[in-house]
């Protein structure tokens, strides 16, 4: 049997970050977390999680600065990172995915949508949904 996909949850706002993992991991994701930077950072080198899921404003360094760190890490590099922000504006969405985000998700999420749409973005798209 394969393992569940892993999922970092990279998150300062305790709130969001407990309604994120509860969602996700009733729908049958492992979830591995940080909350802050550097531990997302840290967390990706140690879990070399599936998908990591990140809020662009922490405290330390932001999300953007650690997406860089992520991808000149060799063994993360190929990690896809989606943005977690509630960030509406377009230019943010811009910003994001140029810069390397593989996706962007907005806050509040959808409780409902939240797992198709962090699905997506798993490397195997041949995964068994749980």
């Amino acid at each position: 049997m394969s393992h569940p996909p892993v999922v970092l949850l990279v998150e300062d706002n305790p709130r969001n970050l407990k309604l994120a993992r509860d969602v996700l991991e009733y729908a049958g994701f492992s979830v591995v977390v940080a909350m802050t930077g550097e531990e997302g950072v840290e967390q990706a080198r140690a879990t070399l999680p599936d998908v990591i899921l990140m809020d662009l404003q922490l405290p330390g360094i932001d999300g953007f600065t650690a997406l860089g760190l992520i991808r000149d890490h060799g063994p993360t590099a190929h990690i896809p990172v989606v943005a977690l922000t509630a960030f509406a504006m377009h230019r943010d969405r811009e910003r994001a995915l140029t810069s390397g985000f593989a996706g962007y998700l907005e806050k509040p999420i959808s409780v409902r949508e939240f797992p198709a749409q962090v699905r997506r973005h798993l490397p195997r798209p041949d995964a068994p949904d749980p």
